[in-house]
């Protein structure tokens, strides 16, 4: 359910940006998230063609590559609908360092800041552009939320998942600590120092477990990738069966909830 209000005119179609990590390991998360977005009377074009956004490289120190990967995505969204991304990173890059990528060329650098004008992360559009009001279906249950990094600080929409989950009348969010703190992934930050990611995410993940949640949700799969890969790994080394954290996407927690 949706109420328009002040919310800008609604749009009819979207393309949607599924992202390499969505991709290559939460598929289902992608799938939920176009599911929820049909279901509110969007329809859903997905450029076949798409591949990674470029970050990786970029935050890497290889402009060279990143700008031949943004080069090809600039390509994938010739109509004027909005570019839905169910990721705060990869929206924060094509939305933010496409521009600057291509500070050097005046063709694709005013392509890509007619790009970022389109670019929604995935929690945002469902609450500022289509006024999202989730039906709560589901039992009660409490959950912990993860933010990414890019989403507050670089897209600043870290207001908008808990709003989502606010709005499940049979929901609680858990509060933990280190809430506004690294997960310590990064992308490549991982593999390139991963002393200190590792330190990191054991923080986090016993902020998460110390909230009491039955589950951690959050709006970006390469976060999710890292606290629940880390949360298995320590239930592996303590002989723990079942898992400790189970966690999802916030597409496939809303989808799931409000399934009727």
């Amino acid at each position: 359910m949706s109420k328009q209000g002040n919310l800008p005119r609604r749009p009819g179609d979207v393309y949607f940006f599924a992202t390499c990590v969505v991709d290559q390991f939460f598929p289902s998360a992608g799938m939920d998230a176009i599911t929820l977005l049909e279901r509110e009377g969007i329809r859903v074009h997905f450029p076949e063609g798409q591949t990674c956004c470029g970050q990786p490289a970029h935050t890497s120190g290889f402009p060279d590559e990143s700008r031949k990967v943004a080069a090809h995505t600039l390509t994938l969204f010739p109509n004027d609908w909005p570019v839905v991304v169910p990721s705060g990173s990869c929206a924060g890059m094509m939305k933010h360092h496409y521009p600057t990528l291509f500070a050097a060329d005046p063709v694709r650098k005013a392509q890509s800041e007619a790009l970022a004008a389109r670019i929604h992360e995935f929690t945002d559009f469902l609450v500022n552009v289509l006024g999202y009001q989730p039906q709560d279906m589901g039992s009660d249950c409490t959950v912990v939320l993860h933010t990414s990094c890019s989403a507050r600080r670089e897209m600043g929409v870290h207001l908008t998942g808990r709003k989502l989950l606010d709005d499940l009348a049979k929901v609680t969010v858990a509060q933990q600590d280190h809430e506004s703190e690294c997960c310590g992934f990064g992308g490549t930050f991982s593999i390139k120092q991963p002393e200190i990611s590792g330190a990191m995410v054991e923080d986090k993940v016993k902020a998460l477990k110390a909230s009491g949640a039955e589950r951690v949700v959050s709006a970006d799969c390469g976060c999710l990738m890292n606290i629940l890969g880390h949360a298995a790994w320590k239930d592996e080394q303590e002989g723990q069966k079942t898992p400790s954290l189970p966690g999802e996407h916030i597409a496939s927690f809303l989808l799931r909830r409000t399934a009727k």
